[in-house]
């Protein structure tokens, strides 16, 4: 796992762009596993910029999502569907063939959640996965618990995930208290996975996964395990890191 700690949001989203362009030039067709909320707009705007400046092709890319709220239509306008086009895919020349996302009315779920697997493996696995990390230390929206699914399954959200989503609609009591998500061992299978954390709110759970034990307690702590593991932080998020306070160089970590 290599931790590397900017001085700004921005440059966090400038590096994890960086890193879907250096896979982009590697392999044009790549698979990316893109991730929702706050913390990737700055790394969605910097690929749109890099796409209409001529320096990024993403017309064969193949992409899937993390996951979705259950019981929302794509046209919610809180549905991860519509945070998608509205940040990303409006502006790329991305088949709509190649977009892929969890459905959030699905008639059967777990025949479902089959095919959304199923439907990454055609495609030759994620080459690499956008994450976040919520402050309970959940990825995707695998939540704290004794036992972690490993495949897409339909999640029930912590309440701490719920009220945290909550300033995304009108009142709390809107928020959906399920979504369909990837599975830890479906992210784990993505050839590289990069984290982005920014703003003080991330600083305690990222120094806990720093120094935590692999734990279901802790779904993120799980990423300890993968070979290649990118964490990108900027300085609020990673100011409780102790290398950061002893001010080691955080390119030299692993």
């Amino acid at each position: 796992m290599r931790w590397v700690v900017l001085d700004s949001k921005e440059a966090v989203g400038i590096a994890a762009a960086d890193q879907i362009s250096r896979l982009l030039q590697e392999k044009p067709t790549c698979v990316l596993g893109l991730a929702t909320g706050g913390t990737p707009l700055g790394t969605y705007r910097e690929l749109i910029r890099r796409h209409q400046t001529g320096e990024l092709e993403m017309s064969r890319v193949t992409t899937f999502n993390l996951d979705e709220y259950y019981g929302l239509d794509r046209d919610h306008p809180q549905s991860y569907w519509q945070y998608m086009q509205e940040h990303l895919f409006r502006s790329l020349p991305i088949p709509e063939e190649r977009i892929h996302m969890p459905p959030g009315k699905p008639e059967q779920v777990e025949a479902s959640c089959l095919e959304y697997e199923q439907e990454i493996e055609q495609a030759g696995g994620i080459d690499l996965q956008l994450l976040g990390i919520g402050a309970n230390g959940h990825i995707g929206f695998n939540e704290p618990a004794e036992s972690l699914q490993p495949a897409t399954h339909l999640a029930k959200l912590a309440e701490s995930t719920v009220q945290a989503n909550a300033r995304f609609f009108a009142s709390p009591e809107e928020v959906p208290q399920y979504a369909i998500t990837m599975g830890i061992g479906t992210i784990m299978k993505a050839k590289r996975i990069v984290l982005l954390a920014t703003g003080e709110a991330k600083a305690e759970i990222l120094s806990k996964l720093y120094t935590s034990p692999i734990t279901t307690r802790l779904p993120a702590s799980m990423l300890h395990m993968h070979p290649h593991v990118t964490i990108l932080a900027d300085r609020e998020a990673g100011s409780l890191l102790p290398f950061v306070q002893e001010g080691i160089p955080t390119d030299t970590l692993s």
